[in-house]
This record gives structure tokens, C-alpha cells and sequence, in this order.
């Protein structure tokens, strides 16, 4: 069994081979109920659309992107990359992934137009904001599509993902170790936060990916989108929609827990092989798992 390792992070000597098998999370875990399941996905474009709430961090992803509107799409995928990873790699795995993502960070920097502040990409508190809007919106979003999760599996959640936070470099004394922490933390944060005008385009261009002609014209890919992203904005906090002001891209707010449930519903009856990705399938693998207690 792998336990959730808290502070402070162990060094590679320190493991013993089926520890790093096990990774940092384990089959037991409360992290792998919620990665694996399908309501991750929908979770994670939740988690993106929040984090550009926060002016300093949104620049630098304006910043720093070569082609600001395709590199906004792309960067949803790599982040749902670098997650699954850290979750079903291995611990040696994770850690490579993590350094690769903590070298490149500390390469990018900038100045934020409104408030005239200096920052590094890896600066502590932005790489809280990006830890703490993951944590959350995963959460929420599993719980609200009907993952069996009760309060204390919350908690253990909130508490497991304290070791990515630290594999990428936040301050473990800083990082919230319960749902009332992760809340509190939004409390004191929100008057800082605004809807720039790079956040709305970011926003915006998650309801428009790029995609090849022929898929937009022959295949029901381009609407079908359209319906998880405006799915995924329904779900973010009441404030956020409204700091956003954008109408008529959210469903009513007792509809949208009505349409992840019955998204999660329809995702479950397909197989596993079709519905995870390649980390999450190796993982699986790797320590012979079988679907028991991940989507039920």
C-alpha cells in the first residue's frame, strides 16, 4: 500500500523499489479514484478557466506563449499530461516530469501590466494559486458528478495532493491540508483577482480548439466541445462566472449537476481501454488493477 506522503518529500535513495512502483499515490488512494474517473476531464478545463482569475498568473501564460491562442489549447493538454503522470507514474517517473516542469518555470518571467509587479513563473505564491484551482475544481467536480466521495475522502484528497505541490515546488508549509484550508484560501484571495482581457480570450478559446477542417465540417467534434466547455464553466463558483461576464455560456446552475452526472454516466459504459489515457492504462497496469472502487 502506498501511503499519501505529506512533508517532507523523500529523496530517490530513500524508496524501496515497490514504493516506487506504487508512485506517490498508490491504488488506495483517493487521488486515483478521482484521475481516473471521467469527470476529471471536465475538472481540469474547470481548473484552467479558474487559474486565469488570477492577473499575475494569466500574464504569464500570455507572456510566455509563442502563439498566445493555439498555446492555450495546448497547454490543457499538457497540464492533463503532467497530472496523470504525477498520479500513475511511477515515483521516478513523477519526479522526472516534475523537474522538467520546475526547469522551465524557472526560465520565464515578466512584469503584469496593472499592477506593475515583477514575477517569475515558479514565483511561490502563483505556483500555489495553480496547485490550490486544480485541487479544488478536480474535487468539486468529482463530487458533483456523483464519484462516492464523502467528507473525510475529501479531506484525504485535499491532504494527498500536498506531495504535488511540493514535487513541483510550493512551499509545503503553505499548501492547505483540508476542504475548510482550500476554502479559506479562495476567502482571502478573491479581492486580487479579476477577469483581464487575456483571461477572457483564454477563457474563450477553450470553447474553440483548433481542429482540422474536415473534423469541423464531417464529425460532431466542434458542438460537442463546445457542450463540455460551457459544461465545465457552468461548474465554476457563482463569483468566477460572474467576474468572467460572459452570458449564455453556462448552464442554469441546478442544470449543470444534472448534465455531468449523465456525462459521467454514458463515459463509464465505455471501456477502459477506449476511456482512459496511455498514463492512467500503465499505471493501471503496472500494479495489476483492476476497475474495483475507481468509478462506481
Amino acid at each position: 500500500m502506498s501511503r499519501p506522503l505529506l512533508e517532507p518529500l523523500p529523496s530517490p535513495d530513500d524508496w524501496t523499489p515497490e514504493e516506487d512502483r506504487l508512485g506517490f499515490f498508490g491504488p488506495d488512494s483517493v487521488t486515483w479514484r478521482v484521475h481516473a474517473d471521467p469527470a476529471y476531464h471536465v475538472g481540469g478545463m474547470r481548473a484552467l478557466m479558474l487559474q486565469a482569475l488570477h492577473p499575475v498568473a494569466m500574464d504569464g501564460v500570455a507572456r510566455n506563449s509563442t502563439g498566445f491562442r493555439d498555446e492555450w489549447w495546448m497547454r490543457m493538454t499538457r497540464t492533463g499530461e503532467y497530472v496523470e503522470t504525477l498520479t500513475f507514474g511511477t515515483r521516478t517517473e513523477a519526479r522526472r516530469t516534475a523537474a522538467r516542469v520546475r526547469g522551465l518555470h524557472r526560465q520565464l518571467s515578466g512584469v503584469e501590466g496593472t499592477s506593475g509587479r515583477a514575477y517569475r513563473v515558479d514565483d511561490p505564491d502563483l505556483l500555489l494559486w495553480v496547485h490550490n484551482c486544480e485541487v479544488e475544481s478536480l474535487l468539486t467536480t468529482a463530487r458533483r458528478a456523483g464519484v462516492p466521495l464523502n467528507d473525510a475522502d475529501a479531506d484525504a484528497y485535499v491532504r494527498e495532493q500536498v506531495a504535488a505541490a511540493g514535487l513541483v515546488g510550493v512551499p509545503l508549509s503553505t499548501v492547505p491540508r483540508t476542504v475548510a484550508e482550500l476554502d479559506d484560501y479562495f476567502a482571502r484571495i478573491r479581492p486580487s483577482l479579476a477577469a483581464t482581457p487575456d483571461a477572457v480570450e483564454g477563457v474563450r478559446r477553450l470553447f474553440l480548439p483548433p481542429m482540422p477542417g474536415w473534423v469541423q465540417v464531417l464529425t460532431p467534434a466542434r458542438p460537442a466541445w463546445g457542450s463540455l466547455a460551457a459544461l465545465a464553466f457552468a461548474l465554476l463558483p457563482a463569483w468566477a462566472r460572474k467576474m468572467f461576464a460572459m452570458p449564455g455560456l453556462a448552464l442554469t446552475d441546478a442544470a449543470a449537476p444534472v448534465a455531468l452526472r449523465a456525462l459521467r454516466t454514458a463515459a463509464l459504459a465505455v471501456p477502459e481501454r477506449v476511456r482512459w489515457s496511455p498514463a492512467v492504462r500503465a499505471g493501471m497496469a503496472r500494479v495489476a488493477v483492476r476497475e474495483v472502487g475507481l468509478g462506481a
